[in-house]
């Protein structure tokens, strides 16, 4: 049975900083970091006191592992050391009206907004602008394994290569279709058993 974060001990710096590399690594690959990775990207050569950092992590809950897949870490809950992201709301808006003030609401919190089970990934390239997603957009991803016919989805392909389109199954599930928001590339076709969700698009940033 795990241990609820506000009754568990306070994590140590190394337990920290492997929490902070999964987190940056998913963050950056879109898939976990396997334990030899672990290992390299905190400073240390033994995959085992990785493997020993990992569990303390599952046992309090901040990740679980699933160790019949290549790459099987998954985040469950924020990390209590990361400080909270929060900007300053000011009220209601619409054009040639000045701001109404929200009664009790004086900061919007955007973790809250998009959820804890989330990650950011940047967008490379114009496979997706027709569904108004550019290249250089930071989109938000809700970690799930599975998707429904229509969602855009973070898919790992092969377990080396990360893309992001638009899933379908074809075939009566045999088949995964991706697909690209571009006139101007084609759909790409692969078997089930090649393809694994990620997550699933649930938010977008631009700046500018």
């Amino acid at each position: 049975m795990r241990t609820n974060i506000a009754d568990s001990q306070q994590l140590t710096d190394k337990q920290r900083l492997t929490l902070d590399f999964i987190e940056r690594y998913i963050a950056t690959h879109t898939v976990p970091p396997k334990l030899q990775e672990i290992a390299e990207g905190i400073g240390i050569n033994s995959r085992g006191v990785a493997h020993r950092y990992v569990q303390a992590l599952t046992d309090m809950g901040f990740i679980e592992t699933d160790t019949g897949k290549h790459r099987g870490i998954r985040l469950l809950k924020p990390n209590p050391h990361r400080p909270e992201f929060v900007l300053p709301l000011l009220g209601k808006i619409a054009a040639g009206k000045p701001i109404e003030a929200i009664p009790g609401e004086d900061q919007l919190d955007l973790r809250d907004f998009f959820g804890h089970n989330n990650f950011a990934v940047r967008v490379q390239g114009d496979s997706m602008i027709e569904a108004g997603i550019m290249d250089g957009d930071t989109v938000i991803i809700e970690f799930r394994e599975t998707a429904n016919d229509g969602d855009i989805v973070v898919a790992l392909i092969d377990e080396s290569e990360t893309t992001l389109k638009k899933f379908k199954r074809s075939h009566r599930g045999r088949y995964i279709k991706l697909i690209p928001a571009n006139k101007d590339m084609e759909e790409m076709v692969y078997e089930a058993s090649r393809i694994r969700i990620q997550g699933v698009l649930i938010g977008q940033l631009r700046k500018y």
